[in-house]
């Protein structure tokens, strides 16, 4: 065995040591589907802050989670797992849907690409909305989907007010509009592009986004 080998060996026994306690795994099991606040987090556990703060640390060290500051209300940050430092350990239980409603706040970028994303790769229909909708979808959105083969040309932003019905899978892609909606089932902290303005910007949220949905799409079934 070599060097490389058995640093590689070393790196997957911590990784099986930060694991091996209850409420980490169970933190892990949270995340294998969205990101959560440390409040969220603390709050769905039932933990003390100091003790979360340790578990989250001994996960972050190993390059299991990773944290980072919200683009919303900037004194919160997400937790966000790192799929390939657990590649086979997360539980894939499914999650049951009539739809996925894709929200952000200006449904103008993220909200749009996740939506025609989804419609590609799962049965279970998505359409997405926003807390405060644009006038227009952004161009480098339409850029960036056709760059991928997808059609943004004709979409419109639209209010998530009565978009929204019990048996929808609700998905914030975020932070602002997931901080208007704490009761959100899932949520990905996605940078926004708008933002930026850049190609490259869009190309990295759209990357984000399809890796997202392709993790999760087979874990979502049509509710009947």
């Amino acid at each position: 065995m070599n060097d490389e080998q058995i640093l590689a060996l070393e790196a997957r026994a911590r990784r099986h040591a930060a694991l091996a306690d209850s409420a980490r795994l169970r933190v892990v099991d949270l995340l294998s589907a969205g990101d959560l606040s440390p409040t969220e987090l603390r709050t769905r556990i039932g933990m003390t802050s100091n003790l979360l703060a340790h578990h989250l640390n001994v996960l972050e060290r190993e390059g299991i989670v990773s944290r980072g500051r919200s683009e919303g209300d900037g004194r919160r940050s997400y937790v966000r797992l790192d799929p390939s430092a657990l590649s086979g350990l997360v539980p894939l239980s499914t999650i049951d849907a009539t739809r996925v409603v894709f929200i952000c706040t200006a449904n103008s970028a993220r909200s749009q690409l996740a939506r025609a994303i989804w419609n590609g790769n799962s049965p279970v229909p998505a359409v997405s909305a926003g807390t405060h909708p644009a006038q227009r979808v952004a161009p480098g959105a339409v850029q960036v989907a056709a760059r991928h083969g997808l059609d943004l040309s004709d979409a419109v932003p639209a209010s998530a007010d009565g978009v929204v019905a019990a048996s929808d899978l609700i998905i914030t892609v975020c932070d602002r509009a997931h901080e208007e909606y704490p009761a959100t089932a899932l949520h990905w902290s996605v940078p926004d592009p708008v933002r930026g303005g850049t190609s490259e910007a869009f190309d990295a949220a759209f990357a984000e986004l399809q890796s997202r949905v392709e993790r999760l799409a087979p874990r979502v079934r049509l509710a009947a």
